[in-house]
């Protein structure tokens, strides 16, 4: 495109020869072409950089602190690129535009849930930082992210618990409890629209719900039942958002202990059900989810061969993922950020 600037006009003459021209008028400027905005992306629930992996349970059952990184723009192995505070697994996932949050979690295979907000910035490369406490201690709850706010949903706190929690990005500071879920339950999986919080699946272990619930950003306040999975998922599937739906990818299938490879999707612009639109390239559980504008990632797991692949399913269509990399270890209950 060549760009001419007149004392009484701008010149946008594209590479095909047509010209346009932005000149001042009476109530400000005109344009006689068309504008065709991209997608204008502004919270952390979409990346355009890079996805992150971090803590997790390698086998054969200690956790791990182990942040790993793989970049979107190519598909290729991630790299180990931080650690953060504790080992542990069972962590939530949360991203502003600058930074990444692991909250939540536990040291090992046995109970005792942490209550540490650990974050790290998606610009350096020092490690992550204990900038907060959870209100409940919890591990396997899910998380949602707001341009401003990161939520812990759900999770294990001996007993199972149903509170949503919520801590500041611009402040480091602990969460409050600020609602509840529709159940009280753990191992649920996360997804954001710009508006809500979306909390789909999980326990009770092994028959699992097939509830789809959201709650608002815009007000502290409880979930509601929006929708139904294709299916009851009783331990971890993972989340992926795109602008206007949410995808729940593996987790267990409804007879109990097996894994599914199913990947669904729902509306944000409707309350409805839920439609299962693809595969992964293996039946997994306990995976992390990240998404970039145009992909969901699926990263480690449980399940034969799954531990530490990394699949991709694009968001403009309804296709199966396909792998793209390798984690550096091999883990299962890890939590997805993304820059």
């Amino acid at each position: 495109m060549t760009i001419r600037i007149k004392k009484d006009r701008i010149e946008f003459t594209a590479n095909g020869g047509s010209t346009f021209t932005m000149a001042e008028s009476n109530t400000g400027f005109t344009f006689d072409g068309t504008i065709q905005a991209s997608q204008i992306f502004q919270d952390g629930f979409q990346g355009t950089v890079a996805g992150y992996t971090s803590g997790g349970q390698p086998p054969p059952g200690a956790s791990t602190n182990t942040i790993d990184k793989f970049p979107f723009a190519t598909d290729t192995n991630a790299t180990d690129a931080l650690d953060l505070t504790q080992t542990r697994n069972g962590v939530a996932g949360q991203s502003s535009t600058t930074f990444g949050y692991a909250s939540g979690g536990r040291p090992g295979p046995s109970p005792g849930p942490t209550n540490t907000i650990d974050k790290f910035s998606f610009a350096k490369t020092s490690n992550a930082t204990d900038v907060g406490d959870l209100a409940t201690g919890v591990y396997s709850g899910s998380g949602q992210s707001s341009s401003i706010n990161g939520y812990n949903s759900g999770g294990y706190s001996i007993p199972v618990v149903n509170s949503i929690q919520k801590f500041s990005f611009s402040t480091d500071t602990n969460a409050t409890n600020i609602g509840s879920i529709t159940q009280a339950r753990g191992v649920t999986t996360g997804h954001s629209s710009l508006t809500s919080g979306y909390v789909s699946g999980g326990g009770p272990i092994p028959t699992g719900v097939n509830t789809i619930e959201k709650f608002p950003f815009a007000s502290d306040t409880s979930s509601t039942d929006v929708g139904d999975l294709t299916q009851r998922k009783g331990t971890n599937s993972v989340g992926q958002s795109s602008i206007t739906h949410g995808y729940n990818s593996g987790g267990t299938a409804p007879s109990g202990p097996e894994t599914t490879n199913v990947i669904e999707k729902f509306p944000f612009s409707t309350d409805t059900n839920a439609t299962d639109i693809g595969d992964l390239t293996q039946a997994r559980s306990y995976n992390s989810g990240t998404s970039s504008t145009s992909f969901g990632y699926t990263a480690g797991g449980s399940g034969a061969g799954a531990g530490n692949t990394i699949d991709k399913f694009p968001f403009s269509a309804d296709s199966n993922a396909t792998d793209v990399g390798d984690l550096t270890d091999t883990r299962s209950s890890p939590a997805g950020q993304q820059d």
